[in-house]
């Protein structure tokens, strides 16, 4: 397509916020009217919008079809994270949804070799196209997966219990507005920080002299750390807690973070080192899912998490920006540095000031008590 780093850089960050939007919309539509169509429509919606990307013969048409693309990718977290969670034990539900969340490192892997294979095989402006075209793929499996698929008993109690319906005015109602903003400080921590990292390695690596073929063997090896990271982080927060999980995580992976970006490197070291970054910074989110959804009863949960998820997403993209601004005074390792320090100093704080939620039942979760208080049992 010809588009510069600075069209990209648009492109992304318009995908985002429209991500930011529908993740917002898709919630309270999911809180209205049940988490599995929902769920489905935003793959859907995705898949059909991505096919279209592949046609676009400007610019302008591929920012608007990603645009599109954004308001189903932002509404599939939330309303899925929220059903996984309304169907599983407490006392496995961070298991469970951290094994849910390792096929990411799974996708990734898949993508990459996807990509690599069809820029080998085909001219770059027929490969790029291929790339979105291929996307249908996997995404026709929701159709055989929504046969078993129902709504959560925790969701048909809450439907039939009186209450005002989700709008985009609940994420601020007083017993809520403490635990969207911190919940969205949380994301912005976590996924700045992985951001820059993934953003920003693959130039790292060439400044430091890396080859090529030794560059796409580290984003393998990040790609296998970041699945053991996510059964880690998973059995963790059953274990010892979300907020315990999260906040030891978020220390290793600064200290993995500074040691990957300012030590010499060599081919060996930085795999080696790629694999453990991949297992913190990225593996942590195993533990995100569970904790948000744990946070917010069920009658507006998947509104107040995919508000609280996707702000903190969009606004995190930004500090890609950022560390290319910071990295003309004082050099790109030490500026991923800077702010992978910042976000998660401040994933920590929202940490601290959020209340544990481990082994929660998410239909005793009051609407009206502050902090997410549980109603008193029935008698």
């Amino acid at each position: 397509m010809g588009a510069d780093q600075g069209r990209g850089r648009d492109d992304r960050h318009a995908a985002l916020l429209s991500a930011a939007a529908g993740g917002w919309i898709a919630g309270i539509i999911s809180d209205r009217i049940g988490r599995v169509r929902v769920l489905v429509f935003t793959v859907i919606w995705f898949t059909a919008w991505g096919i279209v990307a592949g046609f676009a013969q400007n610019y302008w048409q591929l920012m608007a079809a990603r645009v599109m693309q954004g308001f189903g990718f932002g509404g599939e977290w939330a309303v899925g994270a929220a059903l996984i969670g309304e169907v599983i034990n407490p006392k496995h539900r961070g298991k469970a949804m951290g094994f849910v969340q390792s096929a990411f490192s799974l996708g990734w892997l898949g993508s990459a070799i996807t990509a690599i294979t069809i820029l080998a095989i085909f001219e770059p402006d027929l490969a790029w196209r291929m790339t979105f075209w291929l996307s249908a793929i996997p995404a026709a499996l929701i159709f055989w997966v929504r046969r078993g698929l129902d709504e959560s008993t925790a969701y048909k109690k809450a439907a039939e219990r009186p209450h005002d319906k989700a709008s985009f005015a609940t994420v601020f109602k007083p017993q809520y507005i403490k635990f969207t903003t911190l919940g969205a400080l949380l994301v912005f921590g976590m996924q700045a920080s992985s951001y820059v990292v993934l953003i920003w390695l693959p130039t790292l690596l060439v400044e430091r002299g890396l080859q090529k073929g030794s560059q796409l063997l580290t984003i393998f090896v990040m790609a296998t750390g970041t699945f053991c990271g996510f059964v880690l982080t998973a059995y963790l927060s059953d274990r010892w807690g979300r907020k315990a999980t999260l906040l030891f995580m978020s220390v290793a992976s600064w200290i993995l973070t500074v040691t990957y970006m300012l030590v010499p490197l060599t081919p060996a070291l930085s795999h080696i080192l790629s694999f453990f970054v991949g297992a913190g910074v990225i593996g942590m989110f195993a533990a995100i899912g569970p904790f948000l959804s744990e946070l917010f009863p069920t009658e507006v949960r998947t509104t107040c998490m995919g508000f609280s998820y996707n702000l903190g997403k969009t606004a995190a993209a930004f500090c890609i920006t950022g560390v290319g601004l910071l990295a003309v005074p004082m050099g790109l390792a030490p500026a991923i540095a800077v702010f992978c320090f910042v976000a998660y100093a401040l994933a920590c704080l929202a940490l601290l000031l959020l209340p544990e939620t481990k082994g929660r039942d998410l239909t005793a979760i009051s609407l009206d008590l502050p902090d997410g208080a549980q109603r008193a049992p029935a008698t």
